[in-house]
């Protein structure tokens, strides 16, 4: 049991200190007022010297220990404000007085309370400190230390476009390794990794032995994160092995692990970059968001975290208990409400999953331009190609070029436009997909069949700015606003014959983002170019104004065209599909001097859903792209 000091002096205890304490003070004594200010002072500078101390016993106390026992009480605390709210009053040479101690705990949270202090004057009549613990703190004993902590705030989820929780707590299970009890490093790695890739998991654990030599024996040095399913899968494969322990948690997480990951990212525990470059915000173990829209509107969505005061004392047995004296309570985030649609999510999660390549996926809403779904590959993907790619746009923008064309009254859905093997432009050689040739056909032929070299012949009916105005109409090449980092394109404009012909059929210097030629289809479809609408709240702060109205006498050829992409032209095994008609246009993109190299491509809609599939390094638009666009819209729930 521990006995609390007194906060007031007793006539007893003052004996040793209070020699004289029958001589009265003569009318040149200060009073205590001046030690006081003198202390107070002291405290803010860090010097006592000019002070003098007695302990509640009577025994002086030296100015350094004050002062050292100062810092080991207040810990971690800032130095407080200290005001004297009742000045000192005398009675038998004793004072006593009331300050009023303010902790600035964060810049709109103060810590305030009173604390009695008292002074005595010694044979020598000079007015001395009577030092203890309760001048900091009315509870605080010899050996306490006021220690502070954070309460965690609920974070803010992030909402689909029903206003559901698409994010929620989910339980978490971290697998790591106690230094002391692995005997084994190289086998017990092996076993891990082999157990982490049974469920589709693969670890970079190439800096665990690092981790591991630098970790205190009885540590826990974690190596991974694993959602409740696969790692109650793996568990008894990891049950055995030496040093391997587990600690349960919950995360803020998606239903999968891949859905929408590259977009919505990730939480987890700060980093010491993030606290090192965010002084004052963020302290270890806090979680933050480390990617995408959890790190983007982090402030938003991690509230603001509660503060606590507690005296941690220790016990005669070791034993360490504390007692909360101050805390305020946390303010929960506020919510980042999305478009997204959970069905049409999973649809392009599954038509992406067992991809090897980077793939991305993106779906509007026609009618609004509402994104529906942003997936990326394999396993989610680590960078949302979906928005942020800049790549060649290859034949899918044909679209672009026709609609200029047909737009500018350069072409019709039925004028012959030949379609060679090769074209020569400056010098330069265009040639069509493994060499084909149509001979001479009509141009909605050229469309549906990819041609190449018809496409570069026309590009000098379009002028210098003919393709970057068509681009613009359909909202590519214009800036954008969806709240995060969005590519929207950029079309080649001017240059060389060469280069206008290669910008023809979406080679050259153009390029685009998935969600930038998906909102150009449902141009196509709607008659009118929309920004795409992924966040409501908060809103963009500056999103595109909307395009007029696209003629029909433009686009009506331009979808009949693509209608034939899917029925007699290179998209033909999409024409099966149940429901609306697709339209669509296939593409292949060279992205460097190697023909061989080629992204892959397609771009359409179903009824009011408007989509792009990209397929990094896909090959032929056939064999990669339109298998995964078959699949989504397969995968979609009735319309």
């Amino acid at each position: 049991m521990r006995l609390a000091l007194p906060t007031r002096l007793s006539a007893a205890a003052l004996a040793g200190a209070m020699l004289a304490a029958t001589l009265v003070a003569c009318s040149r004594d200060p009073g205590p007022g001046p030690t006081l200010d003198a202390f107070l002072a002291g405290w803010r500078s860090g010097n006592l010297d000019a002070v003098g101390f007695v302990a509640p016993e009577g025994h002086g106390v030296p100015a350094a220990k004050v002062l050292e026992e100062i810092g080991s009480l207040t810990g971690e605390l800032p130095k407080p404000q200290v005001t004297v709210a009742k000045k000192p009053t005398e009675r038998n040479n004793v004072a006593t007085a009331e300050l009023v101690l303010s902790w600035p705990m964060a810049p709109d949270a103060v810590w305030a309370y009173p604390s009695t202090v008292q002074l005595a004057r010694n044979r020598d009549k000079k007015w001395q400190m009577v030092w203890a613990p309760t001048v900091i703190h009315p509870q605080l004993t010899t050996g306490d230390v006021l220690a502070t902590g954070r309460i965690a705030p609920a974070r803010g989820t992030v909402l689909d476009g029903a206003g559901k929780p698409i994010v929620e707590d989910r339980t978490v299970y971290a697998v790591g390794l106690q230094p002391s009890g692995v005997k084994d490093l190289p086998g017990v790695l092996k076993e891990l990794d082999a157990a982490f890739r049974s469920v589709g998991v693969v670890v970079d654990m190439s800096g665990v032995p690092g981790q591991v030599a630098a970790a205190e024996p009885d540590a826990f040095v974690p190596v991974v994160s694993l959602r409740e399913q696969p790692f109650l899968t793996i568990r008894p494969r990891l049950d055995p092995l030496p040093g391997v322990f587990f600690r349960k948690s919950t995360l803020p997480l998606a239903p999968t692990r891949e859905f929408a990951r590259a977009l919505l990212g990730t939480v987890g525990e700060v980093t010491k970059e993030i606290v090192d470059a965010n002084p004052g915000r963020y302290v270890a173990g806090d979680l933050a968001g480390l990617s995408g829209l959890q790190r983007q509107y982090d402030e938003r969505l991690r509230g603001t975290p509660g503060l606590r005061v507690l005296i941690t004392h220790r016990a005669p047995d070791g034993a360490v208990g504390s007692t909360e004296v101050w805390r305020t309570e946390p303010r929960p985030g506020f919510p980042v409400k999305t478009t997204l649609d959970v069905a049409v999510q999973n649809a392009a999660e599954a038509a992406l999953r067992g991809r090897t390549q980077r793939t991305a996926l993106v779906a509007l809403r026609v009618s609004d331009a509402a994104v529906l779904a942003v997936a990326n590959g394999p396993d989610g993907g680590g960078v949302n190609l979906a928005f942020e790619a800049q790549v060649p746009p290859g034949s899918t923008f044909k679209v672009v070029t026709a609609y200029g064309l047909l737009e500018a009254g350069a072409v019709t859905l039925d004028a012959v436009v030949p379609c060679p093997k090769t074209l020569t432009v400056e010098g330069r050689a265009f040639k069509n997909s493994n060499d084909f040739a149509l001979g001479n056909v009509r141009f909605r032929t050229d469309f549906a069949k990819s041609c190449n070299t018809a496409f570069a012949s026309l590009a000098p009916r379009l002028g210098p700015t003919g393709l970057a105005d068509a681009g613009r109409a359909l909202g590519i090449g214009q800036p954008w606003d969806l709240g995060m980092l969005t590519s929207a394109g950029r079309v080649s404009t001017g240059g060389s014959a060469a280069e206008r012909a290669a910008a023809a059929f979406g080679q050259g210097q153009t390029h685009v983002s998935p969600v930038a030629l998906a909102a150009a289809v449902a141009a196509v479809a709607r008659g009118a170019w929309q920004q795409p609408r992924l966040l409501t709240e908060p809103a963009p702060a500056r999103p595109a104004p909307s395009g007029p109205q696209l003629k029909p006498t433009t686009l009506d050829p331009l979808r009949t065209m693509m209608r034939e992409v899917v029925t007699v032209g290179t998209g033909s095994a999409l024409a099966d599909v149940p429901g609306p008609p697709v339209h669509g246009k296939t593409g292949t993109a060279e992205y460097d001097n190697n023909p061989a190299h080629t992204h892959a491509w397609f771009i359409g809609w179903r009824g009011d859903i408007a989509f792009a599939v990209f397929v990094e390094n896909g090959g032929s638009s056939t064999a990669s792209a339109v298998p995964v666009a078959e699949a989504f819209l397969r995968a979609l729930p009735p319309a």
